[in-house]
């Protein structure tokens, strides 16, 4: 196929995406998911890296630990606070149109909760067989716990997601009643927790308490996105998210020392995200208030360039493969490459600038193996109607088995 061939295809694919969209699709939205997609994989490609001790297996290792001025780059990759905005705002309008057909509220949420679940259980029964295969194969049991770590690291984010997507008849119920205040009190809870686990009587409080954070934490940006969809946050209000997030975002790092960056870093005592602290509100505060100041500008863009639009449908058609996979590509490449010996950007420890540069230019092989997995993998996604209960539930004892392993409890 020649190079013209191949151009004269993409154009047809791209012109029949653009016209097979509805007049009524929410572009914007749609390009705000799928950037906010692209940075989770981009972020712990750049972010996550490897040693290699002396029998050949694989450590994880942080560029950050050697690298602070790294941690600015984390502020941008962190999107997750636009996934939950987005995600607010989706689940919106979809209860809200699945209630004027006539569909029960259970009804609604198996829906949405089995297309969160699909792809959880196929990546994870797939992984519970490829555990097997690679140790027979010779592959280092420390390298497949680092692995399995890697790989369970994201599906923490779908768990989450999961209950608060079950919540959404509740967060629709309280933005109608209260508006954007609606978000105040997970903000308000989120505060009062890191004062009580970082201020003066941090001391003789408990290791648990920091748990706390986990729901109102990541919820706070899908009940601003759920008042977006129910019209009650306006550009008014996303000037007050973008102002007033980022002051409180500078406050934190500035007067109050919240560590830099927003991802963990090896040795660190404290960390902004597992489980959320007040800085990562704030920067999905200023996220959101921004989000929605450009969603027209965003739209408009996206209408009048359809080779920026094809990509984002494409995307967001392959969402929960990105999120469940996106580590199995970069596994794909440094699992090989560790029987191989010190290669940079894939098996050296990411403490040099050496590292860097070569980690930038695997990141395009990393995208390609990633394209590679979710054109099977995507299968996961769709309904499992020509699957038997009994495949199901061994699928399930799989899924259950390599959750055991990852977590270090077998």
């Amino acid at each position: 196929m020649t190079l013209t061939t191949l151009r004269a295809s993409a154009a047809s694919a791209v012109a029949t995406i653009d016209a097979r969209t509805p007049a009524h699709r929410d572009r914007a939205v749609d390009g705000l998911r799928a950037l906010a997609l692209l940075a989770v994989p981009t972020g712990h490609w750049l972010l996550g890296g490897f040693t290699l001790d002396s029998q050949g297996a694989l450590h994880n290792a942080s560029p950050l630990s050697s690298f602070g001025f790294f941690a600015p780059l984390s502020w941008i990759l962190q999107m997750l606070g636009v996934f939950f905005l987005v995600g607010g705002y989706a689940s919106s309008l979809s209860y809200r149109r699945a209630r004027e057909r006539g569909t029960s509220t259970a009804c609604w949420l198996r829906g949405r909760l089995a297309r969160l679940g699909r792809p959880v259980l196929g990546v994870t029964a797939v992984w519970a067989v490829m555990l097997a295969v690679l140790y027979a194969v010779g592959v280092p049991e420390t390298t497949l716990r680092t692995g399995s770590t890697l790989v369970i690291q994201p599906l923490w984010f779908v768990g989450v997601y999961t209950v608060i997507t079950a919540l959404t008849p509740w967060c629709i119920r309280v933005a109608r009643r209260l508006g954007a205040w609606s978000a105040a009190p997970l903000l308000g809870s989120v505060a009062a927790v890191d004062f009580l686990r970082y201020g003066p009587f941090a001391a003789a409080m408990p290791s648990w308490l920091s748990l706390l954070n986990l729901l109102p934490g990541w919820m706070f940006a899908y009940q601003l996105g759920v008042c977006w969809g129910e019209k009650r946050l306006g550009r008014r209000g996303a000037w007050f998210l973008l102002v007033g997030g980022t002051a409180l975002f500078a406050a934190l790092l500035l007067v109050f020392h919240y560590p830099t960056s927003m991802v963990g870093v090896p040795g660190e005592s404290r960390t902004n995200s597992h489980p959320p602290s007040l800085l990562v509100l704030a920067l999905a505060a200023a996220q959101s208030g921004a989000a929605i100041l450009l969603r027209d500008r965003i739209g408009r863009l996206l209408r009048r360039r359809p080779t920026l639009w094809a990509p984002v449908v494409v995307i967001n058609l392959s969402a929960m493969t990105i999120l469940c996979w996106h580590q199995t590509a970069l596994l794909a490449a440094a699992v090989p490459a560790s029987f191989a010996g010190a290669i940079p950007g894939l098996t050296t420890g990411p403490d040099t600038l050496i590292w860097i540069a070569a980690r930038l230019a695997w990141l395009p092989l990393f995208a390609i193996l990633l394209a590679l997995i979710g054109r099977y993998a995507r299968g996961f996604e769709s309904p499992w109607k020509q699957v038997s209960r009994g495949r199901r539930a061994l699928a399930g004892l799989l899924a259950a088995g390599f959750a055991v392993f990852a977590l270090g409890l077998a």
